[in-house]
């Protein structure tokens, strides 16, 4: 009996250390009296991290992470991170996640702007295609015209064409006709025209 006593007056004193945070907007004084009844002989600002070795109702046995131990009022301490803490992690997530994202824009800039000037290429060679596509579109309607008048006059003479060279050969002939028959008299006659 006398040993499960003593147990339980060490049970506090076994039990696996708590970190804790001073609560938010506060400046909370560190003393070596366990009830805080001496003068504090540190501060601490909200947010400090501190380990709690042992605690009571009212006050609390906590080291620091520099190794220094003291007692401070448990009302002042709050389990979760308060929210300075919180912010200032944040805070400092979104800086490094922002340098990161500059980063990362520089090392694109350069093949965003080849691509930028691709697409612009691109766009360029397209409008310039669907132009030659309407060309050979309207290029290939007038073939399939010309092929279909083709057909139509393939055994056809154009009357106005043999009219008018048949008109020239005869016109040429006889200029030609006359030119040779006076050829043929002056060579007779010594050169003089008879006619």
């Amino acid at each position: 009996m006398r040993h499960a006593f003593l147990w339980l007056i060490f049970l506090p004193l076994t039990a696996a250390a708590e970190t804790a945070y001073i609560t938010d907007n506060l400046r909370l004084g560190l003393h070596l009296a366990a009830d805080t009844s001496d003068r504090a002989f540190r501060t601490l600002e909200s947010g400090q991290e501190l380990e709690i070795v042992s605690r009571d109702r009212n006050y609390a046995s906590v080291r620091l992470p520099d190794g220094v131990e003291g007692y401070v009022k448990v009302a002042y301490l709050v389990f979760d991170k308060p929210a300075k803490l919180i912010v200032a992690e944040t805070q400092s997530t979104v800086d490094r996640l922002q340098s990161e994202l500059a980063e990362t824009k520089a090392a694109f800039a350069e093949p965003s702007a080849t691509i930028e000037t691709l697409r612009r290429e691109l766009e360029v060679s397209v409008s310039t295609a669907e132009a030659s596509a309407a060309e050979v579109a309207k290029l290939s309607s007038e073939l399939v015209d010309c092929r279909g008048r083709q057909d139509a006059y393939k055994y056809s003479l154009p009357y106005m064409w043999v009219g008018g060279a048949m008109l020239l050969c005869l016109l040429g002939g006889f200029v030609f006709g006359i030119w040779w028959i006076d050829q043929r008299i002056r060579r007779r006659h010594g050169g003089v025209r008879v006619y």
